[in-house]
C-alpha cells in the first residue's frame, strides 16, 4: 500500500520582518511586502501607484477653512490645509518688549501633516 504525503504549498514561508540598520530602499520594502503577501513585485508596485493616485485626489486644492483628509487606516492621517498669502507687515517683537520686528511676505501654500493614528502608536 503507498503511503500519503502532504501536499507542498505554492508559496515558500516568507522569512522573518527584524529591524533594518539602515532606512529600506523602495525596491527592498517591495520585494519584503512580496514576499509577506505572496503577491508579484510588480503588483506591490501597483498598489503603491494606485495609493500615491488616490491620496493625490483626494488631498488637492484644499478650500480655505476646509482641510482635505486622507486617512491609511491603523496608520496614519494626512491632512492637506491651504494657507492663504499674507502682506509684509510690522509687529510687536515677543522676545523684546517694546521693540517692533518686520513680517516678510509668504506666498498662498498647501501644507501636508501627517499624524499617526492609534494602530501605529501601540506598534511602535
Amino acid at each position: 500500500m503507498a503511503t500519503k504525503t502532504a501536499p507542498k504549498s505554492a508559496t515558500p514561508k516568507a522569512p522573518k520582518i527584524t529591524a533594518a540598520p539602515k532606512q529600506r530602499g523602495k525596491s527592498e520594502l517591495y520585494k519584503l511586502l512580496a514576499d509577506h503577501t505572496g503577491l508579484q513585485r510588480k503588483q506591490v508596485a501597483n498598489v503603491f501607484e494606485v495609493l500615491h493616485k488616490v491620496m493625490s485626489v483626494d488631498l488637492a486644492k484644499p478650500a480655505d477653512k476646509k482641510p482635505k483628509v486622507f486617512v491609511v487606516p491603523g496608520l496614519m492621517k494626512v491632512q492637506a490645509i491651504y494657507k492663504p498669502a499674507t502682506k509684509a507687515t510690522t509687529r510687536a517683537n515677543p522676545f523684546k518688549p517694546g521693540e517692533m520686528m518686520d513680517v516678510k511676505a509668504k506666498a498662498a501654500r498647501t501644507v501636508i501633516k501627517v499624524r499617526p493614528l492609534k494602530g501605529l502608536k501601540n506598534a511602535v
